[in-house]
């Protein structure tokens, strides 16, 4: 079933809903050309158009408003022209709801051994054969234009954050005017919201600088980007936090690439609305189950005679008609296993955001934190940067 279009002239509109009293946690509704998504919000990860084991009807089934997609992947397979043909991206893979694509940006971390970097665009060597593209802003917008995907974002320069010195300078700069090439370029303002990206390493000074810039530019929402790369997560939360402090509270924050169950719990006490991983679907893959005190290896010997389901709170699909001796027969072994433990995994990351926005509405967040803190470290033995973070919004863990 489709989503409530947004059918106002701005592809984009973001309405609080509610803010804790205590930390930076808040609760929203933006409103998309293609649907209404709830905020906080896990954003699976669809790299190629298509979610590892599972069809866009059962995304819709789980109740997931909103996935992700990859630009670079997409323009260079299919390609935009074919993109263009099927009327985008939606149509072409079946998809009703909400879509977002990274500009392509990330892979100058990933593929750094293919690429090159200039003023012009990134050239990437092609992972697929021994062709070669440039990416240049405009061409990053031309692909996303080409997906039609509701949120789209600015090629940024991507730096590895374990990188220091005058390269990470170089790139928060550089940042800054490829977002002016990427706004320039775009062709359907009245359809898609371009993203600036934050970026300035693990340096408090680059990061406020590029964020201040970014804010004097007309766009619909901000990311924050080049964390979650290494850096240890004393330096990862400061990051988050600083960004946070400065981007407007009327717009969405985007936290790219983070998806582990106390990460996102931390960084909504931080103020953050939207966040992507391929933790969950990766993780199942390799027969691993999320549940609220960590991961279950469905592998394990332990689970041969285990009748009980994955989660006995849960009620998604896998749960509901699958035991943990039959995911352990078939775990890394069969296909289906993986398709079984992604539906579960993905419905344990969105039930924990639902979670998430229902005590903020009813101003228990704190208490949330610290009932969701219990279970994750039963003997309270909390990571000092958990408790360093959430005492920075004045959650404190007993």
């Amino acid at each position: 079933m489709k989503i409530m279009a947004n059918t106002t002239k701005s592809p984009l509109i973001f309405d609080l809903i509610a803010e804790c009293n205590t930390s930076k946690a808040r609760t929203g509704v933006m409103t998309l050309i293609h649907s209404i998504v709830d905020t906080p919000v896990f954003m699976p990860v669809g790299t190629q158009g298509t979610l590892k084991g599972l069809l866009p009807q059962q995304l819709e089934n789980l109740n997931c408003q909103i996935m992700l997609s990859n630009t670079y992947h997409l323009g260079t397979r299919p390609g935009p022209e074919i993109l263009k043909k099927a009327g985008g991206l939606h149509k072409f893979m079946g998809w009703n709801r909400g879509l977002l694509t990274d500009s392509g940006g990330f892979q100058m971390v990933s593929l750094l051994k293919l690429a090159r970097i200039t003023e012009e665009g990134v050239n990437f060597k092609s992972p697929y054969n021994d062709t070669e593209c440039m990416l240049t802003p405009e061409h990053s917008i031309e692909i996303q234009n080409a997906i039609g995907a509701d949120i789209i974002m600015q090629l940024d320069d991507v730096v590895s954050t374990l990188t220091t010195g005058p390269r990470v300078e170089e790139a928060m700069n550089r940042t800054i005017r490829w977002i002016d090439r990427c706004l320039s370029a775009h062709q359907k303002p009245e359809e898609q919201s371009i993203f600036p990206i934050v970026q300035g390493g693990l340096n408090t000074e680059l990061r406020t600088k590029c964020a201040q810039q970014l804010i004097e530019r007309k766009v619909n929402g901000y990311a924050i980007g080049g964390l979650s790369g290494g850096e240890s997560k004393d330096e990862f939360w400061k990051m988050v936090h600083l960004s946070t402090d400065i981007l407007p509270k009327n717009k969405p924050r985007y936290l790219m690439g983070v998806g582990f169950a106390v990460d996102l719990v931390v960084c909504c006490a931080l103020g953050v609305d939207m966040f992507d991983c391929v933790f969950p679907t990766r993780t199942a893959r390799f027969g691993c189950a999320l549940v609220r005190h960590g991961q279950l290896n469905l592998k394990q010997e332990q689970y041969k005679y285990d009748k009980r389901p994955i989660d006995e709170k849960c009620n998604c699909s896998t749960c509901k008609e699958y035991t943990r001796a039959y995911l352990y027969q078939i775990a890394t072994v069969e296909t289906v296993a993986c398709h079984l433990l992604t539906v579960h995994n993905i419905a344990f990351q969105l039930n924990l955001m639902k979670d998430i926005r229902e005590s903020i509405k009813a101003q228990t967040f704190p208490e949330f934190v610290q009932d969701f803190m219990s279970i994750v470290y039963p003997d309270k033995t909390y990571p000092t940067w958990v408790l360093e973070a959430l005492e920075a919004v004045n959650i404190h863990l007993s």
